[in-house]
């Protein structure tokens, strides 16, 4: 989306891998009982709805990116529904958990309060796992935010510095108040947007509006004599250049070295699946699960945000992302895949929330999550690097930070105005 921003504004030549614009966030759809995968719904409405890498929400955003995006789609607003999913006591906890310790037991909530206070007198630790603990104090962190943060950060959990604070906020006295009364919502993603003609349907109308090359999968770039070469084995010269690709694939391609290391990301396989509801099927967005046979931290659930996710607007059926963290730069097998596809049909069946399994596919995220060493300067080290030889690095992987959509854009306006 940084890419298509940036094209619009500038109309200069954006390059882009896939076949369709928007990269990871594009959709396909599938009907039951198919394996083919389509790049546009079916006149008949017969198939489920995806996206790749799962749901792409767009929150945070500003009065002006709004009516950007406005242009190319009416906009619904949605109240974020989500919660913390304990599968061993079939719990709900709404989110975030901190701020509704009134929905466990009143003695354990009680106990994870004062250790939570205590907490905030000790000095910041240095690691991820260790703010965790000293945030939240032994009885929450180990009922949830490090089982989960260890399948989030794909086992980093204490090898990264702790990060990007807003998605796991601390108010004490918020926490208080949720010891005995519903608490007020909190974090980043309160409400969020969603085009209701879908995502695909904006990057494809965002696209027209710019310059967009498909099929051009960047594999080398001479900052010297400023070519790009792609893996078609076309190429092409350029006067400026912005890069929305990750960090240390940006400096791969320029064949650009730093003396440290690269810091860490993690990767993602996303199962998207369709089927028929269970009797526990969750009225949630999306939910947080700290443990689970399948491997997986995150379910998102679709068809809870627009019935346009399944079939005909079926109120039997269900549309879900499920999402399990591995090391940077690994994959299953594809004989793997379609195991735990399995495993975890066969899990939400077990919790209730699925009763019949009717299409699925998966998709990756090579570069998912990334993360910071305690002390390490390699993001900052190769943003200049690259800023010198004159390479525009802009959106949320190739800055190296968590961002949505509605920031990434606001980069690629950035961007192309720089460059115009």
């Amino acid at each position: 989306m940084t890419g298509l921003a940036a094209s619009w504004v500038s109309g200069a030549a954006a390059f882009e891998a896939a076949m369709v614009p928007g990269g990871i966030c594009s959709s396909y759809y599938q009907r039951p009982g198919s394996t083919e995968l389509a790049v546009r719904d079916p006149e008949d409405g017969s198939a489920y709805h995806f996206e790749n890498g799962g749901g792409h929400w767009i929150f945070g955003i500003d009065a002006l990116t709004r009516r950007f995006l406005a242009r190319f789609s009416p906009l619904e607003t949605h109240q974020r529904v989500s919660a913390v999913y304990f599968p061993e006591a079939q719990r709900f906890v709404s989110y975030p958990l901190q701020y509704h310790l009134g929905e466990l037991e009143p003695s354990l909530a009680r106990q994870a309060f004062e250790e939570m206070r205590r907490g905030a007198e000790s000095p910041l630790p240095s690691t991820l796992g260790g703010w965790l603990e000293r945030t939240f104090g032994p009885t929450l962190n180990g009922l949830f935010f490090r089982p989960f943060h260890d399948l989030y950060t794909a086992g980093l959990t204490d090898a990264i510095a702790p990060q990007d604070g807003f998605k796991t906020p601390v108010d004490l006295k918020q926490a208080e108040r949720g010891l005995e009364s519903a608490s007020e919502a909190a974090g980043y993603n309160i409400s969020f947007l969603h085009p209701s003609r879908g995502l695909a349907h904006m990057a494809c109308a965002m696209a027209e509006g710019g310059c967009v090359m498909y099929g051009k999968r960047a594999v080398s770039a001479d900052l010297t004599g400023q070519t790009v070469e792609f893996g078609d084995g076309s190429g092409t010269r350029f006067e400026r250049v912005v890069s929305t690709l990750p960090l240390d694939r940006t400096l791969e391609l320029c064949g650009l070295e730093l003396d440290c290391a690269p810091d860490p990301y993690t990767s993602v396989i996303v199962l998207n699946l369709g089927g028929v509801k269970g009797p526990k099927h969750p009225p949630h967005h999306w939910l947080y699960v700290p443990r689970s046979k399948s491997g997986f931290h995150r379910v998102g659930i679709y068809s809870n945000v627009s019935r346009d996710f399944v079939p005909g607007r079926s109120v039997e059926r269900t549309s879900m992302y499920i999402e399990r963290a591995l090391p940077g730069g690994s994959r299953l097998p594809k004989e793997d895949e379609a195991a735990w596809a399995e495993s975890v049909i066969e899990e939400l069946k077990a919790w209730g929330w699925l009763a019949g399994a009717e299409a699925w596919s998966a998709t990756w995220i090579d570069t998912a999550y990334t993360w910071r060493r305690p002390g390490s300067g390699w993001r900052e080290e190769a943003l200049e690097l690259l800023e010198r030889r004159g390479v525009v690095m802009a959106g949320r992987y190739a800055c190296w930070k968590f961002q949505g959509i509605a920031e990434s854009i606001r980069d690629g306006f950035i961007a192309g105005a720089a460059i115009k």
